[in-house]
């Protein structure tokens, strides 16, 4: 089990109006302002996918921010769950 301080890994689905209304950049914005790295992208059913990795404290500050969006979104439901690290990312980045 990973300690509170070894990066850890979040892996999460958003669902709701969450295309189209700026949310993968706003995702990015969040998780460099805290200091995150990972991906956020948009899924063809509408959902939108976030990997981040970081400190656990951190990633549940971002899991909440998540939960919220930005303005012209909204939030249906959000399911995330933890994994192992397979792949170290340096930034954060917008994938398409």
């Amino acid at each position: 089990m990973p300690s509170e301080k070894s990066p850890q890994q979040l892996h999460v689905t958003i669902r709701g109006r969450v295309q189209g209304v700026f949310f993968r950049a706003w995702t990015q914005e969040t998780a460099v302002k805290l200091g995150l790295t990972g991906w956020v992208k948009n899924l063809r059913d509408g959902k939108v996918e976030v990997l981040s990795q970081g400190k656990k404290e951190t990633l549940e500050k971002f899991l909440s921010e998540c939960r919220k969006g930005p303005p012209a979104a909204h939030v249906e439901e959000i399911e995330h769950e933890y994994e192992k690290i397979e792949t170290v990312y340096p930034t954060f980045e917008i994938r398409f």
